[in-house]
């Protein structure tokens, strides 16, 4: 797959998952990429996602960034 489109399919993935309300909660820099957690609203349930390409993880930082503007 190339870079173009595996990028279209993390970010279709991270909006899918801040449409149902989620919120990062962490993030592990490795390797592959990065590791990213997101939080559902009720609180008690994770999800995870591989984000491998250089604008996936770009794309993530700027609705982290956001979310810690809204909180301060």
């Amino acid at each position: 797959m190339s870079d173009h489109l595996q990028f279209l399919d993390e970010r279709d993935k991270i909006d899918f998952l801040i449409q149902k309300g989620c919120r990062i909660s962490g993030v592990r820099e490795h390797l592959n990429g990065a590791t990213v957690d997101f939080l559902h609203p009720n609180g008690n349930v994770t999800e995870t996602l591989l984000i491998g390409t250089a604008n996936g993880r770009k794309y993530f930082s700027s609705i982290l960034i956001n979310q810690k503007q809204k909180n301060s």
